[in-house]
């Protein structure tokens, strides 16, 4: 039961769902019920060889590539990813991760990851945002898949220009050579899941997966919230 100074606070200073900006009931977090069931969820983690797993190959060594939600301009999907990056709501990230991860966590083919990496911002990106978009999404993913996130095993080096408006040429070179890793975080993992808001071209995936290649034998998989259909 809701404590009464909650309601009154509820009352005064209402919340508003991300995707269709309806005032949120008290039990509601960042999306309303009408949008939770309107997700276009792709149920990739059921697939084999799909469209996005199809991307990596011949780029980098995966074991297997997933994403949450399909992106379609000016859609539902476009539209929390915005509210996500750019109007600072870091809480609609773990939201979002937490249904990702419990669809995962059913899924057999997924139950051998044990451990999460976010993504990373560089420093002056993360403090511009406030917040890595990847990890609050890593965090929520982490909540229903009781798999601890190790934010600090990838460190971005450089700070790259926004990749939106980028060829995949310019992407890949772009990110090409500008991450490191913490080889010692992950010595006892062997299932390491990548974590990603949205993923495009791939280049910024295909450079993490080289780097963390380079210092350990794990196997590599990939999830993305969303994944743009055109």
């Amino acid at each position: 039961m809701a404590h009464p100074l909650d309601n009154l606070t509820h009352l005064f200073f209402p919340r508003y769902c991300a995707g269709c900006e309806v005032a949120l009931h008290f039990h509601e977090q960042s999306i309303c019920v009408h949008c939770l069931i309107r997700l276009p969820r792709l149920k990739m983690h059921e697939e084999r060889e799909h469209k996005l797993e199809k991307l990596f190959w011949g780029r980098c060594d995966v074991a297997q590539v997933t994403a949450y939600l399909r992106m379609s301009r000016k859609g539902l999907t476009h539209r929390l990813i915005h509210e996500l990056k750019y109007d600072h709501n870091p809480h609609l990230g773990i939201v979002l991760g937490r249904l990702f991860g419990a669809e995962l966590r059913n899924s057999p083919s997924w139950k051998n990851i044990d451990a999460l990496i976010p993504v990373p911002l560089h420093p002056r990106k993360e403090r511009e945002r406030g917040y890595n978009q990847s990890y609050q999404i890593a965090l929520g993913m982490a909540e229903t898949m009781r798999i601890p996130v190790y934010r600090h095993a990838l460190k971005r080096n450089e700070y790259t220009q926004t990749q939106t408006k980028k060829s995949r040429i310019d992407r890949w070179k772009n990110v090409d050579e500008i991450f490191t890793f913490n080889k010692e975080l992950l010595e006892n993992h062997n299932n390491i899941l990548i974590i990603d808001d949205v993923i495009t071209t791939g280049a910024t995936i295909e450079a993490c997966v080289n780097t963390i290649q380079k210092e350990s034998k794990a196997r590599i998989h990939i999830a993305a919230l969303a994944m743009p259909i055109r």
